[in-house]
This record gives C-alpha cells, sequence and structure tokens, in this order.
C-alpha cells in the first residue's frame, strides 16, 4: 500500500511539473509575440529587454550599476561625443591651454 501511495503522490508531482512546463512554454511564446510586436513598430528589443530587466532589480543595485557603467565609459573615453561630454572636453581643453602656453 505505502509503494501505490507514494507512486501516486510521485505521478501527480510529476504531472504538475508537466504541466507548468507547458504553461511556461506557452508564455515564453507569448513573450516573444510581444517582443516581435514591439521590434515591428521600431522599438530596439535589445534595449527592451534590458529595461525589462532593470525594471525587476532593486534599485540601489541598479544605480550603482549605472554608476560604475558610466565611469567605465569615462574611463575608456566613450562619453566625449554625448552632448555634455562634447562640453566637458570642451571645458577641459580651455583649462589646458594656458598650461601649455607657459
Amino acid at each position: 500500500m505505502s509503494n501505490e501511495i507514494a507512486a501516486d503522490r510521485l505521478r501527480s508531482l510529476v504531472e504538475r511539473i508537466e504541466r507548468l512546463e507547458e504553461e511556461r512554454k506557452a508564455l515564453a511564446g507569448d513573450i516573444k509575440d510581444i517582443y516581435a510586436e514591439a521590434k515591428s513598430a521600431g522599438f530596439d528589443t535589445k534595449v527592451l529587454r534590458g529595461t525589462v530587466a532593470d525594471r525587476k532589480r532593486d534599485q540601489d543595485e541598479l544605480r550603482e550599476a549605472e554608476a560604475l557603467r558610466d565611469l567605465y565609459r569615462r574611463a575608456l573615453g566613450m562619453l566625449g561625443d554625448t552632448p555634455l561630454g562634447e562640453a566637458a572636453v570642451a571645458t577641459a581643453s580651455k583649462r589646458r591651454a594656458p598650461a601649455s602656453a607657459h
């Protein structure tokens, strides 16, 4: 009797897992369709996926990651072509000019 109860319980667990796996597969298909819709509407799906991931993250953790990303970009000279970066480069050039004139 004990083996039969254990087998029934195991079968029930396996069937529940299988149903949830099917639901997950259907949901993944729905999500894929939404991204395709976003792409056809002109949205960048890579950026959209990142935005969705960012919204899941803790806000403090997200701010820290963004600050580090900006720090790395500055260190690599990747912010010079933005309006703020161009202004910073111009300001830095003005500050350096008098020093090199001496």
